[in-house]
């Protein structure tokens, strides 16, 4: 299906250096911005409070964000687990307050506005849990690098697998570069969203990388920067409709999906718009100035008539 048939190749290539200058720069400032901002950890990852209370009716998971940021608490996560009437609430660990001070100040501001809630549970997240949290979330990305880089590597050629991680990691970096700049709350669902941008960018990757090894099949008189160029243009349609449709699904979550999916969208979105750049420029760029040409691809094929080959013709 090809609604953007485009008949003429788009010379990307011949402005290669343009755009991974672009990313480069993109990618330092990201990396400046985490190194003196740092993430804006959430409570998963610092440790605090964790309460969860019932309400008789649907909770109104607005008014409960509003009772409980009135008391000094302007990014509290609040978000229903189980039913409709069930509130999670994660407090941040404040200094001179107890636990148990923090869920009882709570309460009472929530009983203030409905006196027929009730508290279910309460319990206190240590900071040892956020390290093993934040060492968990590491491997695990560590584990999804190389999986790709082995995945890519047996597939293709190990020069599209170092193309390609390089263009994933510089889509990481940059998202974790805008919750550094900006102090947004970086949680596990973010975390969530970033292992899912790594997958989405890869297979985007070998979209590519797969039309470029069926063109050094197909125009064998064409250079590598022609093939990869034609490679993107003949792809495009399927990138603009595939990832139209997909930002579509994720800016509903941003603007319908609440406050519990925010920074999940966010990160969803800025993990796409930036996939879809390195994708068909940094990673197609990348494997191009790392020397990828026909014979990594493709295995020369003997001609029966050669005369240069001593097996030509040779009976059995």
């Amino acid at each position: 299906m090809e609604f953007f048939r485009i008949k003429k190749d788009i010379p990307f290539m011949k402005h290669a250096l343009i755009f991974n200058a672009i990313s480069f720069i993109t990618f330092a400032l990201a990396v400046f911005f985490l190194f003196t901002r740092g993430l804006h950890l959430s409570v998963e990852f610092t440790g605090g409070t964790v309460m969860e209370v019932a309400y008789s009716q649907p909770a109104e998971l607005s008014k409960v964000r509003e009772t409980v940021s009135a008391l000094g608490y302007p990014e509290v996560q609040v978000q229903n687990f189980g039913t409709a009437r069930d509130v999670m609430i994660r407090l941040p660990v404040q200094k001179g307050v107890t636990s148990a001070q923090q869920s009882e100040q709570v309460l009472s501001a929530l009983k203030a506005a409905d006196p027929e809630v009730t508290l279910r549970r309460t319990e206190f997240v240590g900071p040892q849990v956020g390290e093993e949290l934040v060492h968990g979330g590491l491997m695990a990305l560590a584990m999804v690098v190389v999986g790709i880089v082995i995945y890519l590597a047996f597939r293709f050629e190990w020069k599209f697998g170092i193309a390609a991680i390089i263009a994933n990691l510089h889509d990481v970096v940059i998202i974790l570069g805008f919750f550094a700049f900006f102090q947004w709350e970086f949680s596990l669902a973010v975390l969530a969203a970033v292992l899912a941008v790594l997958g989405y960018s890869v297979n985007e990757s070998v979209v590519i990388f797969d039309r470029i090894r069926e063109a050094f099949r197909k125009y064998r008189k064409m250079s590598t920067s022609e093939v990869i160029d034609h490679a993107i243009t003949s792809t495009m349609s399927r990138t603009i409709i595939t990832h139209a449709s997909t930002e579509a699904m994720v800016l509903s979550m941003f603007f319908f999906g609440g406050p519990s999916l925010h920074y999940f969208a966010l990160a969803l979105t800025i993990g796409i718009v930036f996939g879809i750049y390195s994708s068909v420029f940094v990673a197609a760029a990348i494997a191009m100035w790392l020397g990828v040409k026909r014979e990594d691809l493709v295995k020369p094929t003997r001609k029966e008539d050669d005369p240069n080959d001593p097996q030509a013709g040779a009976t059995v």
